[in-house]
């Protein structure tokens, strides 16, 4: 318990003070102390202490908060209600910071000022069960904003409103967020429902974009292990039409090797992923390793569409 509280301390209270005079362009820091929080917070919520105890802890967590000059704990608010680990602590803190909240959404959107405990106030009131509330003060909100937003979806998903939540959120594409954020939080509502199909036909593309084609390949399937992997790939190759070179990868990776070489000569590929993809093959499929080299020296020097060697 002490030691869990001594982590939460230390990884709020001496962030900005220790590390905001340190280059993080790279985002490096930030990535490292948001994995932190991730792990600690269900460690924090979870330890068998006292109601004094907690209370304590949550008021050094608070003002760490508040005092923090650079935001690398910025997102420590989103889980301000699971960290309280009972509603009746979470009632005591949306007591606390609702009139705050309020009053400061009632200026004009010109004249309101910026308050670290905004998001704390939501997260508070949907573990409280105060939903009502929560949506009354989300209407005074001055402008707005899937970060406000998402506690009302939060919301009606637990009061079993599904769709309710659905259409809320979809109702919030276009504020300053990319769908794939709104596409993630609906896509976690279907998913544990058992409404896999309507989540991998409305969600499941946007959901899991990820920094290539094949880790989003990779990760629809890991989520929807009940659909094939080819009707997988072909959906996707669907989605973007003029780019189904890109989806090489995905289709080798999942020993599609005609459909891979079908992409390849649709769209171009990368010759030094073909390069290395007849090299790789050479013994073990040598047809496709021969029309992937083949493909390579056609989009290498000449950009037309490959011929084809067949067996």
């Amino acid at each position: 318990m002490r030691f869990s509280a001594l982590r939460a301390r230390c990884c709020s209270c001496k962030n900005s003070r220790h590390l905001q005079n340190i280059d993080s362009s790279s985002g490096a820091i930030g990535s490292a102390v948001n994995r932190a929080i991730d792990v600690l917070v269900p460690i924090i919520a979870n330890a068998p202490t006292d109601i004094p105890t907690r209370r304590k802890w949550l008021e050094q967590l608070y003002q760490a908060h508040a005092e923090e000059e650079v935001p690398y704990i910025e997102i420590l608010g989103d889980y301000w209600g699971e960290l309280r680990a009972s509603p009746e602590l979470a009632a005591e803190w949306a007591d606390c910071l609702a009139e705050t909240v309020g009053a400061n959404w009632n200026s004009t959107r010109e004249n309101h000022g910026f308050f670290h405990g905004t998001t704390m106030c939501l997260s508070a009131l949907v573990t409280a069960g105060r939903h009502d509330q929560l949506f009354a003060l989300l209407e005074k909100a001055p402008y707005l904003s899937w970060s406000y937003r998402q506690w009302g979806v939060k919301a009606f998903a637990a009061m079993g409103k599904n769709a309710d939540a659905l259409r809320y959120a979809e109702a919030s594409q276009g504020l300053n967020v990319p769908f794939e954020h709104i596409a993630e939080t609906c896509e976690a509502i279907l998913l544990p429902s058992g409404q896999t199909d309507e989540a991998y036909q409305r969600y499941a593309f946007a959901a899991n974009q990820s920094g290539t084609y094949l880790a989003t390949f990779r990760a629809i399937c890991r989520k929807y292990p009940g659909k094939k992997a080819e009707a997988i790939l072909n959906d996707l190759v669907a989605s973007t039409p003029g780019e189904e070179g890109k989806w090489f990868a995905a289709a080798k990776g999942a020993k599609l090797y005609d459909l891979a070489l079908k992409l390849a000569q649709k769209s171009p590929v990368d010759h030094r992923t073909l390069i290395r993809t007849a090299e790789e093959f050479a013994e073990t499929e040598p047809f496709f390793a021969l029309n992937s080299g083949l493909s390579a020296l056609y989009w290498r020097f000449t950009g037309s569409v490959p011929a084809v060697v067949t067996k």
